[in-house]
């Protein structure tokens, strides 16, 4: 069935024109045996039997010619102009050859012979004309033939009735011809806005696959990014039944930060994409690979384990083999942690985790190796560690503190606002790093104990800051879907009394992957207090363009890696388009991981006017800031206060 727009306009007017045709052919061949048979008695036999049927005969042939199945070449345009011209010549053959016989019968008879003659021709001709209206015309030849006939046969007989019904239907032709020609007119205006609209939508269709193609790529190796992996990985989860075995893998890089520090970091995304190519090329059909972020990738297998390890090999394998960048030879190494569907793990995020940690195993207990989780690694997680029993037994009060990196003017290097760090120091074990604070918090189930207690020290923070200064402060995914989480952090605001518009909350993109919708409601509350929202790490695989819509978000901060670009033409083009799509959502950006002065100088001409990093200030604890806050004749910008 022919939808408007769908073909060429030729195409699509003979398509229509194939459903007229065949009734056309009907009609002519009826009629004609009828007015054939009122005159059997009358008129010669080769005008009334031999004639008639060469005429119905050449009807019927046509009318089969048109009916027949179609195939590719009734939508080849050059095929369909070529018969849409012989339909042209034939109907002008036809119209000759009918009018030329009905002329001869109308010697024979009697007056109701002769009038049958008139109605022949009137009806016919107009029947023609509507079953040609895709085909102006030969609606217009038809009539122009047949009717001029009639009309110079009937004044040349000079009966006054006779040309009275023949101008009589010349007039109706030609109201009628008006009638066809305008809904042809329109038959090629609505194919026009339908191609149109159609040609629109296959570009939307086409922009909204290169956008997902492009949202679930990652932008520096062009392999699948983050959001793919984990889309692929919760997409196995609900197809399988919990009997078909497969792999989820973790590869991560080792040495590759002395090489980025020592050759730079355009060398060091220069090596990654040299990886990134080389783990592409070595990966088989039954395998998924993509770049989580950093120096860290994803590996799914849809086969057995040994399968899952010989591959997982290969392409540490083809990892640590050397690789020239420009004209430096540089070679890195690999570990990697496996873990087995169901074997292991039930959920996305748990099988991931027991991957994470066998890689966490392989890079200290057998670095270079690739690591299974086992039953053994189940029994260290499960077991007396340290860092658990540590922060199970600790005064989070006496054990918490807070450091805080400034926010700053790319323009004068004057703070905005401080972003606050969680450090712990432990009795038991000394300083602890805060992601890894973060995970022993949830492991033992003290997470929202550690958020309470570390937004406390911000808010007493706070009330000794600039009143023009704003903290900002970080929410793991486990915090924004955590409803009681969020009650608790609303209860500490409104008892504190502090102004919630002088607090932005930060979320990291790998929050949101699981759980949308409940971090979207939970953001949704705290932004009704007055709390600005900011999506940090932005860039790092999984935002796509939907999020940032569908979020209740102020800002963003983008990746420190982007960071690490600006000073390659490409990276600043890239950053700089970044930039501009945040502002064309209204949202106040920062650029994090500003290291160098050249850094900052290309981050300013961006349109970056907030940024963050080592180059600005260090994290520092209150005491020092709120000393750098106080020192005589004014703030001194951090960077040159060393």
């Amino acid at each position: 069935m022919h939808r408007a727009g769908q073909h060429p306009l030729v195409v699509a007017q003979y398509l229509r024109l194939r459903q007229h045709i065949p009734p056309l052919y009907g009609v002519l061949a009826i009629n004609a045996a009828v007015l054939a048979f009122t005159h059997r008695h009358l008129a010669p036999t080769h005008l009334v039997v031999t004639l008639p049927a060469v005429l119905i005969a050449l009807c019927f042939y046509r009318l089969m010619t048109w009916l027949r199945p179609m195939t590719d070449a009734d939508f080849d345009p050059a095929y369909v102009r070529r018969r849409l011209r012989r339909t042209l010549y034939l109907a002008v053959v036809l119209a000759v050859g009918f009018v030329t016989w009905a002329i001869a019968l109308d010697q024979y008879g009697g007056p109701y012979q002769h009038g049958h003659v008139a109605v022949f021709i009137s009806v016919t001709v107009l029947g023609c004309v509507f079953c040609l209206s895709f085909l102006p015309m030969g609606a217009v030849a038809v009539c122009v033939t047949v009717l001029g006939a009639f009309l110079a046969y009937s004044l040349y007989l000079g009966t006054e009735t006779l040309i009275a019904i023949a101008a009589n239907i010349v007039m109706v032709a030609i109201v009628i011809l008006k009638v066809v020609r305008d809904s042809f007119a329109s038959f090629v205006e609505l194919e026009a806005s339908q191609r149109e609209l159609l040609i629109e939508r296959r570009q939307a269709q086409v922009l909204g696959e290169e956008n997902a193609r492009l949202a679930q790529t990652d932008a520096l190796t062009g392999m699948p990014n983050r959001r793919f992996f984990f889309a692929t990985l919760e997409g196995l989860m609900q197809d399988r039944d919990g009997t078909t075995r497969f792999t989820v893998g973790l590869i991560d890089l080792d040495r590759f930060k002395p090489v980025n520090d020592t050759h730079g970091h355009a060398q060091g995304d220069r090596l990654l994409q040299v990886i990134g190519s080389r783990i592409m090329n070595a990966c088989p059909d039954n395998a998924i690979v993509a770049r989580l972020g950093g120096d860290e990738f994803g590996l799914i297998v849809m086969d057995d384990v040994q399968q899952a390890e010989h591959i997982a090999n290969e392409l540490c394998r083809a990892i640590r083999q050397p690789a020239r960048i420009n004209d430096v030879m540089v070679s890195i190494g690999c570990s990697a942690g496996l873990a087995v569907y169901p074997d292991t793990a039930r959920t996305a995020n748990l099988l991931f985790d027991r991957a994470d940690f066998a890689l966490y195993h392989a890079k200290n207990r057998r670095r270079g190796q690739c690591v299974l989780f086992s039953e053994e690694l189940e029994i260290i997680i499960r077991t007396d560690q340290a860092l658990d029993a540590a922060l199970q037994a600790a005064d989070l009060a006496a054990e918490l503190t807070l450091c805080f990196q400034p926010i700053a003017s790319t323009h004068d290097l004057r703070p905005v606002g401080m972003e606050c760090l969680a450090r712990w120091h432990s009795p038991r074990i000394g300083d602890v790093p805060p992601e890894m604070l973060i995970a022993a918090a949830e492991r033992v189930g003290r997470s929202r104990e550690v958020t309470v207690a570390l937004f406390d020290l911000a808010l007493q923070s706070l009330a000794q800051l600039p009143d023009a200064l704003r903290v900002s402060f970080n929410l793991s995914g486990n915090d924004i879907c955590d409803p009681a989480t969020i009650d608790a952090l609303l209860e500490r605001l409104a008892v504190s009394g502090q102004d919630a518009r002088r607090i932005l909350i930060e979320i990291t993109e790998s929050s949101l992957i699981l759980e949308f919708t409940t971090a979207s409601a939970a953001l949704q509350r705290l932004r009704a207090t007055g709390m600005r929202i900011a999506l940090d790490d932005f860039g790092t695989g999984y935002s796509s363009l939907s999020s940032l819509h569908q979020l209740p978000l102020d800002m963003v901060k983008i990746d420190r890696s982007f960071a690490a670009r600006l000073d390659e033409g490409a990276g600043r083009r890239l950053i700089t388009a970044i930039r501009h799509l945040a502002r064309s959502l209204s949202l106040e950006c920062v650029i994090e991981g500003i290291e160098t002065e050249s850094q900052l100088v290309s981050a300013r001409l961006a349109g970056f006017s907030l940024a963050q990093g080592y180059f600005i200030a260090r994290p520092m604890p209150l005491e020092d800031l709120l000393a750098r806050l106080a020192q005589p004749g004014g703030f001194v910008p951090f960077s040159a206060a060393g």
